[in-house]
């Protein structure tokens, strides 16, 4: 237990180097989390040895030489104790250097130690700091030590020696100059690129600061019954509560978890002895201390502890490590057992780990033999065979074979295989091309860019970084979290979908302030959607439905019709369909909003862009292949994505709209005759002036009278525009009054204000955010200061000259955190994002609503 040193009042009078009492001025934020943990220990009387703690600001000092007191910090302790110092970052996620121990232990004090624990654990203690006083302190090559064989005194003089060869100078035997030489050394490693790297990727800011805790060190070796160990009540990996841990006889520190055969299990275990049963007393003891530290500090924790002569000693108390399924468990056990409250427990959850328990994902803990690295797009993993277009994949499970689409970059002509396939590999693209958005939609894992890999589509194969061939019908498996591709079948871990997921979804429902929607294609996309609670279709993009082999012919031949008559008959074949489609979607989500996209993409898309489709089609078709190759020619645009497509479609080529409007409106009908009324929201895509708007919304209205004029019903709807060209944004205050809602697409208006293309961003985006062009790529989360301020301006002009208009943005950034919170600053009334985002993006809305409640910082 702490004892203060009354000799040395130098360490009490020195705001940072604080020996650590019940009332010492220790904070998290100036000392770090462990300095902070150690004290709340001591405020409960649990049996930790005597501790300082340097402040961040001590530790910054001694980093550029300026050292405090050290002999007045090695006198707040007994004479002749051993100490060891221990990081202590205000986040533990953070890490820091590792701990030192044994420090001041000398020639003096090994001969006394030889007399009370005995000649081989005292040479143990010695030589351990020895070995890493060298390596740690000095900077020595380890490799120096290989030559030191066996135990006792001769491996300890063995390792002097070699110190002294290497460094040409005797062992330092001054405890304090030990210390000095320690505390110097963790400070300067903090400070080390490296060290800083690895912890900003993790979220430190740059500036983060480390504190150190200079400690008593308890021999767990000696005479008697001694050892060390860790101890949590919780399994790291499923959260589920489960005594684990291992305890090491003779041992220090951490070595009970650095695989030595003779650890013991904790508890009684058939396969082996049992600490439970070597010192049942202790044990109790322990299990009584790690359940007092869950419910006063209310949280799981994992206990390191040393036992000196059958005595328990605390040495330290670290938030369990824990996997994203862990996390959620153990999170809302805390609140049932009322030890935290439902807010906090859906604060201690980042909202980006639910997305490992949504999918399947590849299992941590076997070895990856990896072939392929590229962006991770979508998240999950699955296994199949290598397949290299649509029709592979259709043919794959239709023998029930998983496959593996394999493409340079996709197109709308793949969905179907997309729909057939397990997961997609792209060569090229971003995180907002074709196959990351449509893949994100349906729940498909998903890595675009993997330029590493080299793709020959004529021969069939991909080439590996290091030679290796694969062909048609290999094995792979695709990470999409991680943005990986592993040769074979690589173990999985299935999704985690369990009530305790569940409950924690009701939760964050019931806190959120600001709606959460998704972007829904198909009857599937709805169901994902709705068995996740969104709050509705923020996006049906209507084109994706066109792409099934029978409708895909006939949108061909309405493309190569000669007039507008003559695409009316055409599209008449297709209403049926349509109005399905639309019927189903109502249907799944009655009492719900759905957001309908007009039709949008280019039509040449849709036009096969091989000489083999081209003959196919001409066949279909009964015309000369010539003439189909002319048609196709003259549709080609030198930049599509700013060519005919979107609204510009319905102005020139109006019959398509017209279709989908009469398609939608008696859907209406139909869903709302066995349900709640059903009231459809139509957007027009990329429009850029009022008179666009106004010609579509004549054209709709003209549509829903005549459809309430034929069926003799009375339905209701909500016309909008999707704001994705920068023109439309700035002129909002004239779009708006012929609107019932803006929503803003930010794929399409981020790629527009950078001059950026989406689909080849991602050969440059890393080198522009790695050398601090960008923050971030722009595509993944959403600019704040450059398209924000768009979004900003036409959400403040709009409402102006439209009080009552919804504002959403529906675009890949909907499912962000950031984005999230950026919306709701901004006043916007829902975001909408990929179903099997919901989550994700209702967990970060809760703690926004949360953070703002409690007058804190926005937990992103």
């Amino acid at each position: 237990m702490l004892h203060p040193n009354l000799k040395d009042a130098a360490v009490q009078n020195d705001p940072h180097t604080t020996l650590v009492t019940e009332t010492a001025p220790i904070a998290n934020d100036t000392h770090g989390g462990r300095a902070k943990c150690l004290q709340r220990l001591v405020r409960l009387h649990l049996p930790v040895p005597h501790t300082v703690a340097l402040s961040f600001d001590a530790v910054a000092r001694i980093g550029k030489g300026n050292l405090p007191d050290v002999q007045a910090v090695v006198g707040q302790f007994p004479a002749g104790t051993l100490l060891c110092v221990r990081p202590s970052s205000q986040d533990p996620d953070w890490g820091g250097p590792g701990a030192v121990l044994n420090i001041g232990i000398n020639d003096t004090r090994f001969e006394a130690l030889c007399k009370t624990i005995g000649e081989k654990p005292a040479a143990a203690l010695y030589t351990r700091f020895v070995q890493a006083y060298a390596v740690g302190v000095a900077r020595l090559d380890p490799d120096m030590f290989d030559d030191v064989k066996g135990d006792g005194r001769l491996a300890l003089q063995a390792s002097l020696s070699a110190y002294e060869a290497e460094t040409e100078e005797e062992f330092p035997q001054d405890p304090a100059t030990q210390l000095a030489a320690v505390l110097r050394s963790m400070a300067r490693a903090w400070d080390g690129t490296s060290a800083r790297l690895l912890r900003q990727a993790k979220g430190a800011p740059a500036d983060a600061g480390l504190g150190l805790v200079v400690q008593q060190m308890v021999f767990g070796v000696g005479t008697g019954q001694c050892g060390a160990g860790v101890l949590q009540l919780v399994d790291s990996d499923t959260g589920l509560p489960q005594i684990t841990g291992r305890y090491l006889s003779q041992s220090q520190g951490r070595d009970a978890l650095e695989g030595d055969a003779a650890a013991l299990y904790l508890t009684c275990d058939p396969r082996g002895p049992s600490f439970e049963e070597l010192v049942p007393e202790a044990f109790a003891e322990l299990t009584a201390h790690a359940s007092l530290m869950r419910q006063r500090l209310r949280a799981e924790m994992q206990v390191e502890f040393v036992i000196e002569d059958g005595k328990l000693h605390i040495l330290d108390g670290v938030r369990v490590s824990r996997s994203s399924r862990a996390s959620v468990r153990i999170a809302v056990a805390l609140a049932d057992d009322g030890i935290i409250s439902r807010e906090e427990a859906l604060m201690r959850v980042q909202p980006r780990t639910l997305t490992e328990l949504l999918h399947r994902q590849v299992d941590p803990r076997v070895k990856r033999d990896r072939i392929g690295r590229g962006i991770p797009a979508s998240p999950g993993a699955a296994t199949g065979k290598i397949v290299f277009n649509a029709t592979e994949a259709q043919a794959s499970a239709a023998r029930g074979e998983p496959c593996i689409l394999v493409r340079r970059e996709t197109s709308p002509e793949d969905i179907r295989g997309m729909h057939a396939a397990q997961a997609v590999i792209t060569e090229r693209g971003g995180i907002t091309s074709h196959a990351a958005v449509i893949g994100r939609g349906m729940g498909l894992p998903c890595v675009v860019g993997a330029s590493n890999m080299h793709l020959n589509m004529a021969k069939r194969t991909i080439t590996a970084p290091d030679g290796r061939v694969f062909t048609t019908g290999d094995e792979i498996t695709v990470d999409g979290t991680k943005g990986e591709i592993l040769a074979g079948a690589a173990a999985m871990q299935e999704a985690a979908l369990d009530d305790t997921f569940t409950r924690l979804m009701e939760w964050a429902q019931d806190c959120a302030d600001i709606g959460i929607r998704a972007n829904a294609d198909t009857p599937a996309d709805a169901q994902t959607a709705r068995n996740f609670n969104a709050h509705g279709i923020g996006l049906c993009r209507t084109e994706h439905m066109f792409f099934d082999p029978g409708r895909l012919t006939v949108m061909r031949e309405m493309i190569f019709a000669a007039t507008g008559e003559d695409r009316r008959a055409v599209l008449e074949r297709l209403l049926p369909m349509q109005r399905d489609d639309f019927t189903q979607l109502f249907r799944i989500m009655q009492g719900q909003p759905v957001c309908i996209r007009l039709f949008d993409p280019p039509l040449h898309e849709f036009l096969p862009a091989d000489k083999a489709g081209q003959r196919e089609l001409a066949e279909a078709l009964g015309l000369p292949l010539s003439q189909v190759t002319r048609r196709i020619e003259s549709m080609t645009e030198y930049n599509p994505m700013l060519g005919l497509r979107g609204v510009r479609l319905g102005v020139t080529v109006p019959e398509i709209y017209e279709m989908q409007a009469r398609a939608i409106f008696e859907a209406t009908i139909e869903a709302s005759r066995d349900g709640e009324p059903v009231v459809p929201e139509i957007m027009i895509p990329l429009v850029s002036a009022r008179r666009e708007v106004e010609m579509v919304k004549a054209s709709v209205d003209a549509i829903a009278a005549a459809v309430r004029s034929e069926r003799d019903a009375t339905f209701t709807y909500r016309l909008g525009v999707m704001v994705e060209t920068p023109r439309a944004a700035l002129r909002a205050a004239e779009i708006a009054p012929h609107c019932a809602f803006l929503s803003f697409g930010t794929n399409d208006l981020t790629q527009m204000t950078y001059g950026l293309s989406r689909d080849d961003a991602g050969r440059f985006m890393s080198d522009y955010v790695q050398q601090g062009v960008f923050p971030e790529d722009p595509f993944h989360v959403l600019d704040q200061d450059g398209v924000g301020e768009l979004l900003q301006l036409g959400a403040e002009r709009g409402r102006k000259a439209q009080p009552g208009i919804t504002l959403s943005i529906c675009g890949e950034h909907g499912g962000n955190p950031e984005s999230i919170a950026f919306c709701r600053d901004a006043g916007f009334d829902y975001v909408s994002c990929s179903p099997f985002r919901v989550p994700v993006a209702r967990l970060a809305a809760a703690q926004l609503a949360i953070s703002h409640k409690i007058g804190g910082e926005d937990f992103i």
